[in-house]
């Protein structure tokens, strides 16, 4: 069975430095993302999912980073190949409304979202967004 989502790493910039957006799924810190619906692309899906999971519009996609992670799960007896792919999207908004399915959320510098994130996958993707927010050394 195959499973595809997209979504994105979110953050906004202040005058105390980078914050990174997470939020939290039955005890689990992640970014904002959904499944990809029939005949939506993966950007369509990204501002759709962002927007119903965080309240959170017209955020800015940063062009150039997509970030494809895959793992499988069982799920009614039957194995599942996910696939899901991030964008990188900035905001000037802090204010969020989390959806029904989320429990809180937080803005986090980068070291306290690594920290935070609970998927070595989703640390993965968000220091491969930290490196290209930054650009070269």
């Amino acid at each position: 069975m195959e499973e595809k989502s997209a979504g994105a790493v979110v953050f906004r910039d202040t005058s105390g430095g980078r914050m990174y957006l997470l939020l939290l799924n039955a005890g689990r810190w992640d970014f904002p993302k959904g499944g990809v619906e029939e005949g939506e692309s993966e950007l369509q899906t990204v501002l759709r999912e962002v927007e119903e999971e965080t309240g959170l519009k017209g955020i800015n996609i940063i062009p150039g980073f997509r970030k494809v992670i895959e793992y499988h799960y069982r799920r009614g007896g039957k194995n599942v190949h996910k696939q899901v792919v991030y964008m990188l999207a900035s905001t000037d908004s802090e204010k969020v409304k989390i959806s029904f399915e989320h429990q809180g959320f937080g803005w986090f510098r980068y070291d306290e979202a690594v920290q935070r994130a609970s998927y070595d996958n989703s640390k993965f993707t968000l220091t491969d967004a930290e490196k290209f927010v930054k650009g070269p050394a």
